[in-house]
């Protein structure tokens, strides 16, 4: 199985949502949302990456934006990965 990387830049947060653009590096990326009330993910922008299904990416963002929200008690750093 090939290692996955992929990179989050947190873009804006407020009291109800949080947004960041992600992907594999700074040059493709697509934007993900969070709201924070119901926990649901939303794609704003899909990556730009005709290598990897359209869920790949968002997919793993969300899972480590769910990280920030279970394990982290809801702190979003500026900049983050997911790596497996």
């Amino acid at each position: 199985m090939m290692a996955s990387f992929v990179l989050l830049l947190k873009e804006h947060e407020d009291d109800e949502v949080v947004i960041y653009k992600f992907g594999p590096n700074e040059l493709q990326m697509g934007r993900i949302k969070l709201n924070k009330k119901t926990n649901m993910f939303f794609e704003l922008e899909p990556v730009p990456d005709s290598n990897q299904s359209q869920k790949f990416y968002f997919d793993r963002a969300a899972q480590r934006l769910a990280r920030c929200v279970v394990k982290e008690g809801g702190i979003f750093p500026d900049k983050a990965a997911f790596e497996s």
